[in-house]
């Protein structure tokens, strides 16, 4: 086959792949803690024509190569800070920095979130939307009359029956030394990989970890514009390489008339 049929073709095939991802941003939008991602791309092998080698006057002459594509290498995970967005709802909270919510799944392992819309299970426990348990596990009286969680993420509630407040307990977060190697598992979850690390846990506001914001969610970090700008170059950059199968083609087809 035409090397440049298949140089081609693996263009294609890598702004498709450009723009699967694009469409996952966009689709997330208004994901409450989503991360964008990017894909990031690298040649291939290469067809060496002709090694280095001396020319006239002795001058030195670089190798003549001919490449043969492209690849994806990376879907990566940007991992900056989204906008907070007021709610005024107690039990919504936003990390302000760096850490990721722990939350206890059915199975028993460990996931984490930036995604802090918990809601009260049945028995007063601080839930995601799907019900898995934060961890620490934090229990609400049922007598609770105001629940105030503090930047520190200290947890109090006023009783119903006195004015006092009340500490049920404290929020921790978790933190990766390479956050772009947690593994999406849907539902705004991540889980912990070898690429990711151990998660260091404790307090917020210390080591390193963001503090927590009651009464506000984070948004995702997409940006429409950079998301549409860049699948208009991808949408280009697929019709420049459909273009140059369609040219090789003809070149092959001249040929093919030659002959006959």
């Amino acid at each position: 086959m035409n090397p440049g049929l298949r140089a081609s073709a693996t263009g294609m095939i890598a702004q498709q792949k450009m723009v699967d991802v694009i469409a996952n941003n966009l689709a997330n939008v208004n994901t409450t803690g989503f991360k964008r991602s990017r894909a990031s791309f690298e040649d291939m092998l290469y067809e060496t024509v002709q090694g280095p080698h001396t020319g006239a006057n002795d001058a030195q002459l670089p190798a003549m190569q001919i490449g043969h594509g492209t690849r994806l290498a990376a879907i990566t995970r940007i991992d900056s800070q989204g906008a907070a967005q007021a709610t005024n709802r107690p039990l919504d909270l936003t990390i302000d920095g760096e850490g990721y919510f722990q939350v206890s799944m059915p199975d028993g392992t460990m996931a984490y979130t930036r995604d802090g819309s918990f809601n009260l299970s049945d028995t007063g426990q601080l839930v995601t939307h799907d019900g898995n348990a934060l961890v620490p596990d934090i229990v609400i009286p049922p007598d609770a009359t105001n629940i105030a969680i503090g930047s520190d993420g200290q947890v109090t509630v006023s009783s119903g029956t006195g004015n006092n407040a009340i500490v049920v307990g404290r929020i921790q977060l978790a933190r990766f030394a390479n956050t772009s190697g947690l593994m999406s598992i849907g539902g705004n979850l991540l889980t912990e990989t070898a690429a990711s690390g151990a998660p260091t846990c404790g307090n917020p506001q210390e080591d390193g970890s963001g503090r927590v914001v009651q009464g506000m969610l984070e948004s995702s970090n997409v940006e429409v514009v950079t998301e549409m700008t860049d699948m208009i170059a991808a949408q280009r950059a697929y019709e420049i390489n459909s273009r140059a199968i369609k040219a090789a083609d003809e070149m092959m087809s001249s040929i093919s008339d030659l002959i006959r």
